[in-house]
């Protein structure tokens, strides 16, 4: 017999070469054919053909466990093996040998963790029978050893696999050297190899199996002939069972005669029973009927307890202590009984919220008692209500009526008087508490109650806010500065320019410093009196302001009590009480606007340039108002900016009016008068420029300036032969005046730049005039050949009517010919109408380097035009000029 491919030592290496790094051992390798059998899915011939692979099975130990693999190895293009499937073997469910192979050689393997089982599985071929049982066992064997199960095996015998394994398992010699010597020892190829190749039947079970085969060795020839000897067996053996069942007959009745015994006796005692469960059942029914009834009335005794100490909790619910009723109804409001008040209201407010379903149970809502005696918690609180609110505005009104009625509280002649409201305060806080329990229990009237505070209080604040007024304008001594600073006449209007005026912006300094951290004290104790649910007010007076703040208590909003409201929400209530609170503080601080606007007003008259400070100090308060303030403060502050920016605008528009009506009938000559009364007003007004009033007074300069240039332009124009002289003096004078202010004031630098241009650009036309008038044949002929030379040539040039050379001639003889007297004419004219003399030695060496740069323009178009004339040349012409 050939050698079995499983022996081949080199397939072997070839395997273990092909799964190198894997961890794996080959147990068994073997060659094999693979194919689809005939019926396959695919109907292609090449899916159908025998295709060579082998088949190797291989262990891998991981920690305690084994792991075993079927792997399916191929031949690659150059011959060499390459892995080409994986199973694992605990996951083979079934051997089926193919019957359709009559050498029994063909098999297939099935798992059952296949992804389509719906393809056929591959069948194997094995080169003969003994190759088909070696793979076979040895599978098996891996599977019971490893494993610990066994695949079902279809079309193949278990015990003919078996018998075959005894016959084919060879029997090998080893050596050992014992003591005695060598022994030979009979060693199987399982235990050579792996151990995990065992007999798949065990030594007795085999012995059985021998025995029992041996039984029937004799006359055994074909399988029909064993058969039916076993059935004869079968046969006898039934018959004698049923003979032997049949003399047993005598046991078997005495066995049914005492079973009948038994029964009858079960029947007694069944009797009896059922008339003892009878009786049970009835003790029962009636101990269930007592129990029912001793739990009803146990049951009705805890409800019964419940119900009386709930309606005993109701009752003192609904109960008033005489004491609060009597106090709730007619009791005095004085201070002393202050304390009795806000007890009842507190107990008032909690009766209200006990008897309310969130702390009541709904079921008592309805009740007709819950519903009479809410009734009349209901009466009793308007009752209290209705007197409160009206002992409080009485109050409020005797208060201030008391102060007004004392004119030593307020300012007098001679007597500054700061407003002091501690007194007041202090009385209010009296009944803050009280306030605030009205207002839990009807907040509609609080309405009533601001409107009586705020008219009560604005009579009290007006008063004050006057007489301050009065008094304040009455003590402070300026001269009064006229308002005509820019007008043309020249008179003694600027003698009172110089006078000091800075008792008018203090004075209007310390009416801010003294009532606007009063308002916004007074905005913030309202705010927290009147129990208006918004942020802190708070006010802010400016660094660097005159007498200080206003302070006259610690902590005036400080009522010293709490929110008793504690579970209202006051998300969404903000808004609102918001825009009420700016309502209320419209009626508490109105018409107290017009005094500030009377401190403005005479400020102004007395000096407008002092609104420019008043601006200053007005928005440094407004900016050191925080964004929480009182917003009657912060409109109040806008409002005064807003006056004085109009009573300034005021004044620019009469200076600019003065500007605008100069005399136009008069010729006029040097420069004008309000150019430098400009810049003394310019000068002043830098000095009173206090915080953010830059942009204040840089508009007044760009109105100022623009009227007084455009009035400039428009008397130029009314004379034009001195048009020039005009524009260039006072653009001189207008650079002059302003050039210290100009270096420090962007605004002022602008125009500086401004009046330098168009200085130069009057220069320069005066001088071209002069220039001119001066040398009119000699610069017309220029002109003339300067003309032609865009349309002809300048060779022809010469020959053109009055451009010959007997023509330049001529001309240069009428021109030049004494030339330094007519120089001396041009110096004569230039100084005859300027009235600056200080400005003609720049103007005279304008006029100079102007001549010089035209003469060298006609010398270099006379020396291309007629080469061969002479003319003085420039620098005879600069040497004349520097000598002038």
């Amino acid at each position: 017999m050939a050698k079995s491919s499983a022996d081949d030592e080199e397939l072997r290496r070839a395997c273990e070469a092909a799964i190198e790094g894997t961890k794996q051992k080959i147990v068994m390798s073997i060659r094999v054919s693979k194919s689809r059998g005939i019926w396959g899915k695919s109907g292609r011939l090449g899916r159908n053909m025998a295709k060579p692979r082998v088949l190797a099975l291989s262990v891998k130990s991981k920690g305690q466990e084994t792991e075993a693999f079927l792997r399916v190895l191929k031949y690659s293009s150059g011959g060499v093996l390459e892995p080409a499937k994986l199973y694992k073997l605990k996951h083979l469910s079934k051997v089926e040998v193919v019957t359709n192979d009559p050498s029994g050689c063909t098999f297939t393997l099935g798992f059952d963790n296949l992804r389509s089982q719906s393809v056929a599985p591959p069948q194997w071929t094995m080169r003969n029978i003994d190759d088909r049982n070696r793979l076979l066992l040895c599978i098996l064997n891996i599977c019971k050893d490893v494993l610990g199960c066994l695949p079902k095996i279809v079309g193949v015998d278990i015990v003919e696999m078996a018998l075959w394994a005894k016959e084919n398992t060879p029997s090998v010699t080893t050596q050992r050297n014992l003591q005695d010597g060598p022994v030979a020892t009979a060693v199987t190829e399982s235990d050579l190899k792996v151990s995990v190749e065992k007999e798949l039947v065990s030594q007795a079970e085999e012995e059985d199996m021998e025995a029992l085969l041996g039984t029937y060795v004799m006359g055994i020839g074909e399988a029909e002939a064993f058969s039916e000897r076993l059935k004869r067996e079968l046969q006898a053996l039934e018959a004698a069972n049923v003979h032997a069942i049949l003399e047993s007959q005598p046991l078997v009745d005495e066995v049914l005669q005492g079973l009948e015994e038994a029964t009858s006796c079960v029947d007694d005692m069944d009797d009896w029973l059922g008339m003892f469960n009878v009786k049970l059942r009835h003790m029962r029914e009636d101990i269930e009927s007592i129990e029912t009834r001793n739990n009803k009335l146990e049951m009705q005794s805890v409800n019964n307890k419940a119900l009386i100490e709930e309606l005993d909790k109701l009752l003192e619910r609904m109960r008033v202590p005489s004491e609060y009723a009597a106090c709730l109804t007619g009791g005095s409001f004085d201070e002393a009984r202050m304390p009795q008040n806000v007890e009842a209201c507190e107990w008032l407010t909690g009766a209200l919220r006990a008897l309310q379903v969130p702390n009541l149970d709904p079921a008592y809502a309805k009740m007709r008692a819950v519903k009479d005696k809410r009734a009349e918690l209901e009466k009793l609180k308007a009752t209290f209500v209705r007197r409160a609110s009206e002992f409080l505005r009485n109050y409020f009104a005797s208060l201030v009526d008391f102060m007004i009625s004392d004119k030593s509280y307020f300012s007098q002649r001679g007597q500054l008087k700061r407003p002091d409201h501690a007194d007041l305060r202090y009385k209010c806080r009296t009944y803050a508490r009280l306030l605030q329990h009205l207002k839990s229990l009807d907040k509609s009237c609080l309405g009533h109650l601001r409107k009586a505070y705020c008219s009560s209080l604005n009579l009290l604040l007006r008063r004050e806010a006057r007489e301050f007024a009065n008094e304040l304008r009455a003590s402070t001594k300026a001269s009064r500065n006229p308002t005509v600073w820019l007008e043309a006449s020249t008179g003694g209007s600027q003698s009172g320019n110089s006078a000091d005026t800075s008792a008018v912006s203090d004075a209007y300094a310390k009416m801010l410093t003294i009532f606007i951290p009063l308002l916004v004290d007074e905005s913030s104790f309202f705010s927290h009196f009147m129990c208006f649910e918004v942020p802190a007010l708070t006010g802010a007076v400016p660094n660097g302001s005159k007498g200080g703040s206003y302070d006259d208590d610690t902590n005036d909003d400080d009522l010293g009590i709490m929110d008793i409201d504690d579970n209202d929400s006051k998300a969404g209530k903000t808004s609102a009480d918001l825009q009420s609170l700016n309502e209320s503080l419209q009626d508490l601080l109105d018409g107290i606007q017009e005094d500030f606007y009377a401190v403005v007003d005479w400020a102004y008259k007395i000096d407008p340039l002092r609104c420019i400070s008043m601006h200053g100090i007005t928005e440094r308060y407004l900016s050191g108002q925080k964004a929480d303030a009182a917003g009657f403060v912060r409109l109040l502050l806008g409002a005064l900016e807003s006056r004085i920016s109009m009573q300034f605008s005021r004044f620019v528009d009469e200076a600019c009016h003065q500007i605008e009506r100069n005399e136009r009938n008069v010729r006029q000559v040097g420069a004008l008068s309000y150019i430098p009364r400009f810049a003394t007003l310019a000068t002043r007004m830098e000095q009173y420029i206090q915080g953010q009033s830059r942009d204040l007074v840089d508009q007044a300069y760009t109105k100022f300036v623009s009227v007084m240039f455009a009035t400039l332009e428009k008397l130029a124009q009314a004379d034009p032969k001195y048009a020039d002289i005009l524009l260039l003096e006072n653009y001189a004078a207008f650079q002059n005046s302003l050039y210290d202010l100009a270096n420090v004031v962007p605004t002022l630098a602008k125009f500086y730049h401004q009046a330098s241009e168009a200085y130069e650009q009057a220069c320069t036309r005066h001088i071209s005039m002069i220039i001119y008038y001066q040398f009119e044949r000699l610069f017309q002929f220029y002109q003339k050949i300067e003309d032609l030379m865009f349309t002809i040539s300048a060779e022809e040039i010469p020959f053109q009517l009055g451009l010959s050379k007997m023509d330049l001639r001529k001309m240069l003889k009428s021109s030049l010919s004494g030339v330094d007297k007519s120089i001396a004419a041009m110096y004569k004219k230039l100084q005859k109408n300027l009235t600056s003399e200080e400005l003609l030695p720049s103007l005279w060496d304008k006029c100079k380097k102007e001549f010089l740069d035209k003469y060298d323009s006609f010398a270099q178009l006379v020396a291309k035009i007629y080469p061969t004339e002479t003319i003085p040349s420039v620098s005879e012409m600069r040497d004349l000029l520097a000598s002038m």
